[in-house]
């Protein structure tokens, strides 16, 4: 559970060696994001979800995620990763850009944590290296707009690498609710997927298409869904 929010912080440290991407890598970068995202809501939450609980059980817990992360977007104020900030300092820019990735890594950590608790390692292990492998990009292209700012490169490695640590801590809170009541299982599973659904559709979609490399993010997207659904049936 550590280690996905351990991947968090490696694409951020990953700036300090990288000079400036190009808005073509980032905007695949965060396709690929968007698709292991999408396969992992679908494939290692929804369905064990269904196996669980019913079918109201399971929408009604899609919709409280959505809703939920709908009202954290709405209540805290927090920049869009590749929609431009201007106007503001820079030490506003980081702290908007903190906040952005620490919503977008509350779900994820949630996911790993309801999957160990409904099925173990054997549910578990999938969603956690799928989500440590697109939290390297996502960390890396999140955080990259802070360097376009002079002498920033640092700060912004640190922000993502800050945003990393709260995965964990919403994995083991999400673990510890889940195996508490297990008949809460079906719903934890669901609730994580909406979020999920939510941050993806709300966020990472429209920004990898917002400098106008549309074609290689959704080329991107669809083979992080496809590494998504091969590491789900490996395991």
């Amino acid at each position: 559970m550590i280690g996905s929010g351990g991947a968090t912080c490696l694409g951020g440290v990953s700036l300090l060696f990288y000079k400036k991407p190009s808005d073509l890598v980032l905007d695949t970068l965060l396709g690929f994001t968007s698709g292991v995202m999408l396969a992992a809501s679908s494939f290692s939450l929804l369905v064990p979800a269904l196996k669980l609980g019913s079918i109201a059980e399971v929408t009604g817990g899609i919709a409280a995620g959505g809703l939920a992360f709908a009202g954290l977007d709405a209540l805290i104020p927090h920049a869009h990763a590749r929609f431009s900030e201007h106007g503001h300092p820079a030490s506003k820019r980081a702290a908007l850009m903190l906040s952005a990735l620490t919503i977008h890594n509350i779900p994820e950590g949630m996911a790993v944590g309801v999957s160990f608790a409904a099925g173990g390692p054997e549910l578990g292990i999938p969603i956690a290296l799928a989500i440590g492998i697109q939290n390297i990009p996502e960390g890396f292209a999140a955080a990259a707009p802070l360097i376009e700012i002079p002498n920033q490169r640092k700060k912004a490695a640190g922000i993502a690498a800050l945003t990393g640590v709260v995965e964990p801590l919403a994995a083991f809170a999400a673990f510890a609710a889940a195996a508490f009541a297990t008949a809460l299982l079906p719903l934890g599973l669901a609730f994580a997927a909406g979020a999920m659904l939510y941050v993806v559709a709300d966020e990472l979609i429209p920004e990898s298409h917002a400098k106008g490399y549309e074609r290689p993010a959704t080329l991107g997207l669809i083979l992080g869904f496809i590494l998504m659904l091969a590491l789900d049936n490996a395991f």
